[in-house]
């Protein structure tokens, strides 16, 4: 319930004081500006739909209310972080170190400013190398490195080496041949 209206000399904006301190400003561009006095946070909403909040902690979130129901939303966390989520449930994470995240449908990547790239989904986790190295761990502890060489590495739950293959080229008689040892 409010506790006082008041309309000012320009005619352009109305202010409404509530009882527990709260304040609302409607402008005559349609701009309204809500003061919450308890949580110290202010939330702004643009005649496009655009809803803009400005926490006590300095975080801000931003989202489309009127075109986009459910749609679109950004938040700027204090620590440069920005967070994208969009209307079907995928997920933007951007770090001040570079590194970025995606969630989408289940799975989870990763990508490191140095070039690597991590990937999680229900089946396995994969780190990527720049070399072209790929290491899978799986659900059971298994573990799985592949070689940008071709050698393949493959260890048990407690680490034991499981398996071993490398590529090797030889000169023999003259011919280049690669063998495969197992």
């Amino acid at each position: 319930m409010a506790k006082k209206k008041v309309i000012s000399t320009d005619q352009k904006t109305k202010t409404v004081t509530f009882l527990n301190g709260d304040i609302k400003h409607i402008l005559d561009d349609g701009k309204v500006v809500y003061r919450y006095a308890d949580s110290k946070t202010t939330q702004t909403t643009y005649p496009s739909g655009l809803e803009v909040l400005h926490f006590a902690n300095k975080q801000i979130d931003k989202r489309e209310t009127q075109r986009h129901p459910g749609g679109k939303r950004e938040i700027l966390f204090p620590d440069q972080t920005i967070k994208y989520l969009e209307s079907d449930g995928s997920e933007k994470t951007i770090f001040l170190d570079g590194t970025v995240i995606h969630l989408s449908s289940g799975e989870k990547m990763v990508d490191f400013p140095n070039g690597q790239r991590e990937v999680h989904t229900s089946q396995y986790k994969r780190r990527e190398y720049p070399d072209g190295t790929v290491k899978i761990i799986y659900p059971s502890g298994q573990q799985e490195t592949k070689y940008a060489s071709g050698r393949v590495h493959i260890r048990t739950v407690k680490g034991d080496l499981q398996h071993s293959s490398s590529v090797n080229t030889c000169e023999c008689w003259g011919a280049s041949r690669t063998q495969q040892s197992v």
